[in-house]
């Protein structure tokens, strides 16, 4: 089951998000997610519907793979939508003991949760289109003005790309853990939560115990490699915006235009 979990990977595909420069994606990623809150209604949430159908089309990532990165906000969502229907005051709709759905919740509840899906599949989007290096590469340009109040914006960026490189690879890392200690007789299903909680401290301890090998493999890595930061360091691959990028912007530019235009008409 973890093994679906698609949060921090790359899908190797050839297509014009993968294509464009990395700010791009980025910056798109932060107007997408502004454009979400722009709006408290469905046909707000339409538009962006359409354009991120639009920008998934583009990106030939196949929509199943995308949907595998609901699973580990399923609870999240639910519990979104669970405290909108019964914690919001409105026209009564049924009552069981001190819980209350109201018209206007179930209104609230399915807003938030559908809105919370979108935001989670425009926002994973980009580590689906996007490699660890790019992105890097991306965040660093991004923040880069930040350099001139003392922030290490090299060293930053490079950590958040690791961790994003490293949910993937725990994952896996648990998948094999959990298959190892059932091999073994443990059993994480039955039982009440506080068992289900103690039987999955044998996976815990080794699932650290690999993340800090991993951690000191990877320095010890960049060491041999003379790694010393981003100062006085050369790219390979530079950044450079391509008529494509400007176009992007363009269309980026458009969209919020658009949300904003329906936000005072609507």
């Amino acid at each position: 089951m973890l093994r679906e979990i698609t949060i921090g990977q790359y899908y190797p595909v050839s297509s014009l998000i993968h294509r464009l420069d990395p700010r791009v994606k980025i910056i798109g990623t932060l107007v997408y997610i502004v454009s979400l809150f722009l709006f408290d209604s469905f046909w707000g949430l339409a538009v962006a519907v359409v354009f991120l159908g639009g920008v998934l089309i583009l990106s030939k990532v196949p929509l199943t793979y995308i949907l595998k990165g609901l699973k580990p906000v399923l609870i999240l969502l639910a519990m979104t939508v669970l405290f909108n229907f019964f914690l919001t005051p409105g026209e009564l709709i049924f009552q069981f003991w001190i819980f209350k759905i109201t018209k206007e919740g179930l209104y609230r509840g399915a807003f938030f949760g559908f809105r919370l899906i979108l935001l989670i599949l425009g926002s994973s989007l980009t580590t689906f289109t996007t490699t660890p290096v790019q992105m890097t590469d991306g965040l660093e340009r991004l923040m880069k003005p930040l350099t001139w109040i003392g922030v290490p914006v090299h060293d930053v960026a490079m950590m958040m790309s690791i961790a994003l490189r490293f949910i993937p690879i725990l994952l896996e890392e648990t998948d094999k853990i959990m298959k190892a200690q059932q091999a073994r007789g443990a059993d994480f299903e039955s039982g009440n939560v506080f068992r289900r909680i103690k039987a999955m401290v044998p996976i815990f301890i080794p699932l650290l115990l690999s993340a800090f090998r991993r951690a000191f493999d990877l320095a010890l890595a960049m060491e041999a490699r003379c790694y010393r930061g981003g100062k006085g360091r050369t790219k390979m691959r530079p950044l450079r915006y391509h008529a494509r990028d400007y176009f992007a912007y363009l269309f980026m530019a458009a969209y919020l235009t658009i949300v904003i235009v329906l936000r005072r008409w609507l």
